[in-house]
């Protein structure tokens, strides 16, 4: 894509044009610079989705006046608005106490350790399935990681296994399928799908930096002692002893 001059917005901003892109309806054109105000992140100007999508930057423009127009509205709890040479979708004033408080009594977001996740992909995919099922699979004791995923609401219990001690059976809950955007289990990625992404994965090129050789240190020389001046030795003066005159 050519370089917008003017356009002081970060590179990770830039989207890529849409080949072959021909001559948008009116109302197709303004929804789809609607969406694209919504997903990005940063202010995003008009001549850099006119370029993205192909179409003259005055009929986006315009699509953006209008859309600066319909979210002006009192209906809309959001607007668009013009900062920093771009549009960017934002909360309006007026409704910002309201929001506070509505963020303030959010959950804080999921945070499960490797052991957790674990064991929570062992019991969504092998469900219903046991403790001691789930400790040949992982190859670890995993009570404690149970527990966890018991008190997030993650698993639930779902009846005993009719085998020797009736082991408690284990299943992902409605909470799960509400914390990993799941309709049902049906939209679990299927095990192809992770091969194909760890594929993926390899196949990018490392970007590692390489090791820097170690430089062995030299040995400095010591500094050579100054020699220190002799100090004579007096000789010890021999006693005489005095004679005294009768």
């Amino acid at each position: 894509m050519e370089e917008l001059e003017g356009s002081n917005l970060p590179e990770q901003m830039a989207l890529e044009p849409v080949g072959g892109a021909s001559e948008m309806e009116d109302a197709q054109l303004k929804a789809v610079v609607e969406a694209i105000v919504y997903v990005t992140e940063e202010p995003v100007a008009a001549a850099q989705i006119a370029t993205a999508l192909g179409q003259r930057e005055e009929r986006v423009k315009r699509a953006l006046d209008e859309l600066v127009a319909d979210f002006g509205a009192s209906a809309h709890g959001v607007g668009i608005r013009e900062v920093a040479g771009g549009f960017k979708m934002t909360t309006k004033p007026e409704h910002h106490e309201a929001i506070r408080a509505f963020v303030k009594s959010l959950k804080p977001p999921l945070k499960l350790s490797l052991a957790a996740l674990e064991t929570l992909a062992t019991i969504a995919y092998k469900q219903p399935v046991t403790a001691p099922e789930i400790m040949e699979i992982r190859g670890v004791q995993g009570a404690g990681v149970l527990k966890t995923l018991l008190d997030r609401k993650l698993i639930q219990t779902c009846g005993r296994k009719n085998v020797v001690g009736r082991p408690i059976l284990y299943k992902t809950s409605k909470e799960f399928l509400v914390q990993f955007g799941l309709k049902d289990l049906s939209e679990l990625p299927t095990l192809k799908e992770f091969e194909d992404l760890r594929r993926l994965a390899v196949s990018e090129p490392e970007t590692a930096q390489e090791p820097q050789p170690e430089t062995a240190m030299e040995p400095q020389p010591e500094p050579e002692a100054e020699p220190q001046p002799e100090t004579a030795v007096e000789a010890p003066v021999p006693e005489t002893s005095e004679k005294t005159d009768a």
